[in-house]
């Protein structure tokens, strides 16, 4: 699960990661960054990378920069304040607050209210929401680097993950930082299952996406020829999901059928109904298959429609069809 630009940070330079950001830092700005970098002495780039790809600003992958020499005594609070500002020096002590509420999820189990009074006191203690996001990152680039810590740490921080700290990605809309954490920590709660699901979808991994870009095609030009302005897409199910479908609906593998799923998006509640039409005159829906989370939002407030279809070739797939709107607020 290490992607190519993880394997290409390891070892590389601050000029080096520089020139692979996508961010638009003002010369000040990378400055501020740089000395960070210095100062921290040459710390792993990873986390700082993790964050400037969700776009933050410069102060908060500084004070990601800078945690662990503070955390460590290398260097004192007084000296970030003077030196990059009362802002900076705010996040890094955040993050070191944070850093308790692993040692309360430790003192034993918790019921759910207990797990979420957690997160409530998580989100009351960051003052500024980016100190949660700079967590967030630590916690993935740990799991990343997982293999390092005893069997029993990994069962423990993996467990914490997905208590805690998913559900707050989830909260923030930080969709591939939730869906990596949840893969990382299946990984190492449930071994043999992760392995039976990662390698049955990386067996179908081509075949699946030129199927799904056939009928997102298909689909497209459908809704074009009858008036409907849609954004149709692919999306792919990640591990823990289809784990967690298997789980509640009593499933094997073969019997999820958004395993191949297509996301349709449209600019009116009417022009749901409408596709959703036109998706059922396309393909032969499968009946105990369908929600109308529109009609009947799901408790956190989610709307859309998801239907299951027989799609070509005699395969299932799902189809989720929700506003723009919807979908800013999923």
């Amino acid at each position: 699960m290490v992607s190519s630009r993880q394997t290409a940070l390891a070892g590389a330079d601050f000029d080096t990661w520089l020139s692979t950001l996508q961010v638009r830092w003002s010369p000040a700005q990378i400055e501020v960054v740089r000395h960070a970098y210095a100062l921290g002495g040459e710390p792993e780039l990873a986390v700082a990378d993790l964050l400037a790809d969700l776009r933050v600003d410069c102060e908060v992958v500084a004070a990601a920069l800078l945690h662990e020499p503070v955390a460590a005594g290398q260097i004192e609070p007084v000296r970030v304040e003077r030196e990059f500002g009362p802002a900076v020096a705010r996040l890094v002590d955040g993050i070191a607050k944070l850093d308790a509420i692993g040692e309360l999820h430790q003192s034993g189990q918790h019921a759910g209210h207990q797990l979420e009074s957690l997160r409530k006191m998580l989100l009351a203690m960051a003052q500024d929401v980016r100190v949660v996001l700079i967590k967030l990152a630590m916690r993935l680039h740990e799991l990343r680097q997982f293999g390092q810590h005893p069997a029993a740490e990994q069962c423990r921080i993996a467990q914490e993950t997905l208590d805690i700290f998913t559900p707050l990605a989830n909260r923030l809309g930080i969709g591939r930082i939730k869906w990596e954490m949840e893969d990382l920590a299946l990984r190492y709660l449930e071994p043999p299952v992760y392995k039976q699901i990662a390698t049955a979808l990386d067996q179908r991994r081509a075949d699946r996406e030129s199927y799904i870009h056939r009928v997102v095609e298909e689909l497209r030009d459908r809704l074009r020829r009858v008036g409907i302005r849609a954004e149709v897409s692919g999306r792919v199910k990640h591990i823990y999901g289809i784990w967690r479908k298997m789980q509640l609906k009593k499933l094997s593998f073969e019997q999820i059928f958004d395993v191949r799923a297509v996301r349709v998006m449209v600019d009116t509640v009417n022009d749901c109904y409408a596709a959703l039409g036109v998706v059922h005159a396309c393909w032969n829906h499968i009946h105990q298959e369908f929600d109308d989370y529109i009609a009947h939002p799901k408790p956190n407030g989610y709307q859309s429609l998801h239907t299951a279809v027989v799609g070509p070739e005699g395969r299932a797939l799902e189809v989720q069809i929700r506003t723009f709107a919807m979908h800013q607020n999923a």
